[in-house]
């Protein structure tokens, strides 16, 4: 079973197509908050968001194939660290933001500031959809259409969410999940996107280098390459996940 995870801002949605490609069977999770309602007294810090994910792939009740985009892949990845008898392969992009040298991006930095990452979202929701979709597609080559449902994935809750998620994860998120210094005990798969401008190449390279997972290159594609070229990606997660019954 591939249990895919999606990361910020966005909710399970975001799969919606590239499940519909894929020759295996899948669910897609959604964070809580993000497109679901946040529960009471939930910290929505990385350790709470780990802690949610755990409890939901032992429900499954065999060992999964996960697959993590953005704040997913993280999550996905240290999940598969502390607990590699529920994983049966891991998929993840943004391997550079596992790299204790990372430096969040612009955004992210804005959420991380008490005050700013308030008023960020306060400006998004009075900008309407159509121009921030435009706004969207121009910077991560996403048409109209896959823009537009991007965009329309924030509300309030989620953005609530996002603040606190960010604030627990400063400088970034090897400060307090560290990256091991050998392989998992699972397969792994990156998913390379060659235009995402929020990944850094040269610790990438590190990552991959010192965990040796397996690369497929998304040529041309960007941060949200689910929505990109969703087919493209089903194929290469299905070759991937086929692959591991050979291993």
């Amino acid at each position: 079973m591939l249990v895919l995870l999606h990361g910020v801002p966005e909710t399970s949605a975001l799969w919606n197509e590239l499940r519909a490609a894929l020759d295996h069977d899948s669910t897609a999770l959604s964070l809580p908050g993000f497109g679901t309602e946040r529960p009471e007294g939930f910290s929505a810090t990385k350790d709470a968001y780990l802690e949610w994910l755990v409890r939901e792939v032992t429900t499954v009740g065999e060992p999964v194939d996960l697959v993590g985009h953005d704040w997913g892949a993280p999550l996905c990845f240290h999940l598969t660290v502390q607990h590699p008898e529920l994983v049966r392969s891991l998929t993840i992009d943004m391997a550079s933001g596992l790299h204790p040298a990372y430096q969040w991006h612009a955004f992210a930095q804005i959420w991380q500031t008490e005050g700013e990452g308030e008023a960020f979202f306060e400006d998004q929701f009075a900008t309407p959809v159509a121009e921030r979709a435009e706004i969207y597609g121009a910077a991560f080559g996403l048409d109209q259409a896959a823009a537009t449902t991007l965009v329309e994935m924030l509300d309030p809750t989620m953005a609530s969410c996002i603040v606190d998620l960010y604030r627990s994860a400063m400088p970034n998120i090897a400060a307090d999940w560290p990256l091991p210094n050998e392989p998992l005990e699972v397969p792994v798969l990156l998913l390379d996107a060659t235009e995402d401008p929020f990944a850094d190449a040269t610790l990438k390279e590190q990552v991959v280098g010192r965990l040796g997972v397996d690369v497929a290159t998304l040529e041309g594609c960007s941060h949200f390459w689910a929505l990109q070229d969703p087919n493209r990606a089903a194929q290469i997660i299905d070759r991937f996940v086929a692959s591991v019954d050979e291993r």
